[in-house]
């Protein structure tokens, strides 16, 4: 890929377009052979979930350098704002970190996102100068409101977490990805490489992957397959496709036959 084709979100630049979940995996070796391999340069940290306090205990840290490997916080396991908030400001006191990930769940069946309490939250953490990467529904009005308070990034689901159905609606994503100046980037859902090459041929600028990798059969055999399928994606978006065309059209000439 082009070493000007870069990833940029809160100003930072990064090559890869794969952002790689952190939890599910057996172990935490395991995890960081899975980011290793993926080539990610972005590691999401489930702030409620993730031991990163009590040294007694084993600690992400110590298998993902954070000096080498971005850390995106993120609110997994909260249902409400103020849950939300408390976490990203505790991350930041931890961590420093302000590039982060905002997820509030509206149920704990379907963890679809609360919207009234993602589009509250996003507003007072950008005030606070968090730069906030957005988990949210597929609706492009929403998406658009999330741009307008200052959200850093669009985080639509394909799919429900941790499903594996892959891209449910695609003709909301191209709405929302032709609306926005924000990166956009699929979050939830995803299952297999086609998946993360169809978001990136879509137009979108990442996918972010947790479930697929760290639940696969062979999660290092995955992370790399996700890996290749985001450049491949990429490369397609890129290059322009062919128009679509009900009729055949014969690749040999059709002046100058034999």
């Amino acid at each position: 890929m082009s070493k000007k084709d870069y990833f940029i979100v809160g100003k930072k630049k990064f090559t890869s377009r794969l952002i790689v979940g952190t939890g599910k995996y057996r172990n935490m070796a395991e995890c960081a052979k899975a980011v290793k391999i993926s080539g990610a340069e972005i590691v999401t940290v489930a702030v409620r979930r993730v031991n990163i306090l009590d040294k007694k205990k084993p600690m992400l840290m110590d298998y993902i350098d954070p000096k080498k490997i971005t850390y995106l916080p993120n609110t997994a396991g909260c249902f409400n704002s103020n849950e939300a908030l408390r976490t990203l400001r505790l991350a930041r006191e931890i961590g420093g970190w302000k590039l982060v990930k905002l997820e509030v769940l509206g149920d704990k069946k379907n963890l679809f996102p609360e919207m009234i309490e993602t589009l509250k939250s996003t507003e007072i953490l950008t005030k606070e100068g968090f730069k906030v990467m957005v988990y949210c529904n597929d609706d492009p009005l929403m998406a658009k409101r999330l741009e307008n308070v200052g959200a850093s990034a669009i985080m639509p689901l394909a799919a429900p977490i941790g499903s594996g159905l892959g891209i449910q609606n695609k003709t909301n994503i191209k709405i929302i990805l032709q609306q926005t100046k924000l990166p956009v980037v699929i979050d939830a859902g995803l299952g297999e490489a086609s998946d993360a090459s169809i978001a990136m041929e879509l137009g979108c600028d990442g996918v972010l992957i947790n479930t697929a990798i760290a639940k696969a059969k062979d999660p290092l055999q995955m992370a790399e397959a996700m890996k290749y399928a985001v450049v491949a994606g990429r490369k397609s978006y890129l290059s322009g496709r062919i128009k679509k065309n009900i009729f055949g059209d014969p690749s040999s000439p059709k002046k100058g036959i034999i």
